[in-house]
């Protein structure tokens, strides 16, 4: 069964639209383009290294329980969710197609592919499930979405309305529909029931109200944001309101810096000097980031789209 496995696991990672087939696994590391990005260049998944990794390993596990019950919709989501973690967000998102297909009221579906969407640059299809998904949880009670990658606590932070109403919110803010933008990231906040999802949203609602020059909706925002709050795995976004409010300075945000930076924080500095009117180190900034950074961060792919519009 494992060996069966692998060889749908190679083939997939090929080619999403081609019959599945078997490759001999030296064939499997090396590097697959993926798309294009906002500035026009390829977008390519890194080499997976097959021993001993653990993310080959977790998707496997994933097809095999799929294999072994496909009629439950989780089991199919895993999968999808695995092969994203393994680089390969095409067929990451052809396996949420299929769950589409087979669970058409599902909004688990819908929101998935909709995050994929985003990471592979196609915003207009993004925005169009993750609407649907909206239509589709109307009425129902939020529920806490597992965690593919868990934190440092084990503990899930976001849920499935948050991570629909998230993901829309950035959709359209990465498409600079700053109105779009701002319902949603405000429905995720009003949603949000912890710490870190409610740091996650007003990060993105503070930089929304600054472009859009409500002043003082961003300062109101930022009242309740204290150094001793509980963040669990939210950190980048958590400094950078404390950061916005006066109680950080630059240089003592972690992540900050040429080595190991994080997408959020350099993007959140990078777009604080622009909305502060220093356009010049902003954009610099931007170009620091895309050249640097892991393109599938969403603070990397937000820093493309300012880029394409400069």
């Amino acid at each position: 069964m494992r060996f069966v496995a692998f060889l749908f696991l190679i083939s997939l990672f090929f080619s999403c639209d081609q019959p599945v087939k078997a490759a001999k696994p030296e064939e499997f590391k090396i590097d697959v383009e993926q798309g294009t990005s906002l500035l026009g260049t390829p977008l390519v998944s890194k080499q997976i290294q097959l021993k001993d990794s653990i993310r080959v390993h977790n998707y496997l596990d994933a097809l095999e329980t799929y294999e072994a019950n496909d009629s439950v919709p989780e089991n199919l989501i895993w999968l999808g969710r695995r092969m994203a973690y393994l680089g390969n967000y095409k067929a990451a998102i052809k396996i949420f197609t299929e769950g589409i297909t087979n669970f058409p009221e599902e909004a688990r579906f819908f929101r998935h592919r909709g995050h994929r969407y985003i990471t592979l640059r196609q915003l207009d299809k993004a925005i169009a499930d993750l609407e649907k998904a909206v239509e589709l949880i109307k009425g129902t009670e939020d529920v806490i979405e597992p965690d593919g990658i868990p934190n440092r606590m084990n503990r899930p932070v976001s849920s499935l309305h948050t991570n629909i109403y998230y993901h829309l919110g950035l959709a359209y803010y990465l498409q600079n529909d700053l109105n779009n933008a701002q319902l949603y990231f405000e429905k995720c906040l009003e949603a949000s029931k912890n710490n870190d999802m409610i740091v996650a949203s007003k990060h993105w609602l503070y930089m929304i109200y600054q472009r859009t020059e409500q002043k003082d909706m961003a300062t109101s925002l930022l009242e309740n944001v204290r150094k001793n709050m509980n963040i669990i795995e939210n950190e980048s976004y958590h400094q950078l309101l404390l950061f916005y409010k006066g109680e950080l300075t630059e240089n003592e945000l972690a992540g900050n810096g040429s080595s190991g930076s994080s997408e959020a924080v350099q993007y959140g500095i990078a777009n604080w000097n622009f909305y502060n009117g220093n356009t010049e180190k902003a954009q610099s900034l931007f170009e620091n980031l895309v050249a640097t950074g892991n393109w599938a961060g969403f603070g990397y792919i937000a820093a493309e789209a300012d880029l394409s519009r400069m």
